[in-house]
């Protein structure tokens, strides 16, 4: 392998381990922009106004950030690339002690389309955030086995290699974390004594379980990447690099678009909430970055005409022991480069228009260029590219690296497929 392909899935590999939430995600993010130079702004603020500005800004698992070139204007139009946080897990519901049949278990509800197969015979630990008395938030991180869904063996279940595995997520997806004869389950308590804080004290939580196994290369010559979130924590990779690249080159100051990067939550179920790609966050974010050059909401307004936006998420490869799930002529190979995607019924907002700039920056930098198509006798998915188009009224394009086993706990990429991704991101954004 190119050592240069093993040292940028190293590095994905390391921002995933330290993403096993929305939130993770976002502070993982915030750390590598800080160091890029990029300062915290907040929305409650006032912003510093005029060309030349960097910044970045929170809101709980979303994430913008900007790169506004010197040279900037109250018209000068954004390039964005958009990305997604989240990924499909289990989620701990707010009164989660269960006992049972001399088992200790904890109640949790499935976030997203998760495969549920892939949840069963993990080790998993538990991560997220705890409200605390004052209004004060604590990232939680217990990267460790807490917990474990055992699968119904064999022997009681005669069937499940012909038949298959059916799993109701209400009974069989319940994680088990004690037995019967130790101090009796009380979540609260082990938050408390996680957090280092009084248990009088948690208000309450946003927490879900995360496969507590690391990335790692593998394969015959370390040609695979083994991972959790590779959808689309990759993704918020490539981004972030992309935008922190461009805003240190030398183009910077005649740059001819504000460079935007954002990651957005909650595009697993639907984009629909006060951060997902749905809401203001992106929309509002703009607007005020043209403002501080100047500007008017006309001048906004011409600004995004001029606009146009790369929406990042991973892509299905052809899968080799499914090969008719797949529409002929659209096969997608592990390792072959980014992705182009393409639905009619605008599942994915690619037009000749969005493509175009795209493809055009691929070729800039020599990374080539795969096209997906779904299959018409499939319900084909979606991404916030959709939601962005609409809401901003700009030209988008639905790209993504290819990869196998999507949402499931434990997913599947090409090495040599994640610095070429990050390249072509750049190449858009600058």
């Amino acid at each position: 392998m190119n050592p240069a392909d093993i040292d940028a899935a190293r590095d994905l590999m390391s921002f995933i381990d330290d993403s096993p939430t929305p939130f993770h995600a976002c502070a993982t993010a915030a750390a590598r922009l800080e160091m890029a130079g990029f300062p915290e702004m907040r929305e409650a603020e006032a912003w510093p106004s005029g060309p030349g500005q960097l910044g970045y800004l929170v809101r709980d698992g979303s994430l913008v950030a900007w790169s506004v070139p010197s040279g900037a204007t109250a018209t000068t139009p954004f390039r964005i690339v958009g990305a997604h946080t989240d990924s499909p897990n289990l989620r701990v519901k707010p009164q989660p002690e269960i006992e049972r049949a001399g088992a200790q278990l904890l109640a949790a509800e499935v976030y997203g389309g998760a495969l549920y197969n892939s949840w069963l015979d993990r080790d998993l630990g538990l991560a997220g955030r705890v409200s605390l008395r004052g209004g004060h938030l604590e990232l939680l991180k217990v990267d460790r086995p807490v917990a474990r869904i055992p699968q119904l063996a064999i022997h009681l279940d005669r069937d499940v290699n012909t038949k298959g595995l059916m799993l109701n997520p209400q009974q069989h997806l319940v994680p088990v974390w004690g037995i019967d004869g130790t101090e009796p389950s009380s979540f609260g308590r082990f938050l408390a004594s996680e957090l280092d804080v009084d248990a009088a004290d948690i208000v309450f939580w946003d927490l879900m379980f995360h496969d507590v196994e690391p990335g790692a290369v593998v394969g015959r010559d370390g040609e695979l990447i083994s991972s959790a979130r590779l959808d689309n924590l990759a993704s918020c990779w490539a981004a972030i690099n992309a935008i922190t690249d461009t805003s240190s080159s030398a183009s910077t100051s005649i740059h001819e678009s504000i460079r935007v990067a954002v990651l957005f939550d909650h595009e697993e179920i639907g984009s629909t909430t006060n951060r997902g790609a749905a809401s203001t966050l992106l929309d509002t974010t703009l607007e005020r970055l043209t403002l501080g050059l100047g500007g008017d909401r006309n001048d906004w307004h011409r600004a995004l005409a001029g606009s146009i936006c790369a929406s990042a998420d991973m892509a299905h490869a052809t899968h080799p022991n499914y090969p008719e799930r797949h529409e002929p002529n659209h096969w997608i190979a592990l390792g072959g480069g980014p992705v182009v995607k393409t639905n009619v019924s605008q599942r994915y907002a690619t037009d000749a228009h969005s493509a175009a700039a795209f493809i055009e920056a691929c070729a800039r930098v020599d990374v080539p260029v795969q096209h997906y198509s779904h299959r018409n006798d499939i319900p084909c998915g979606s991404t916030i590219g959709p939601i962005t188009a609409a809401r901003l009224g700009i030209p988008t394009v639905d790209v993504g690296a290819p990869q196998l086993s999507m949402h499931s706990a434990r997913e599947l990429m090409a090495t040599a497929d994640v610095a070429p991704y990050r390249a072509a991101l750049t190449a858009f954004l600058n």
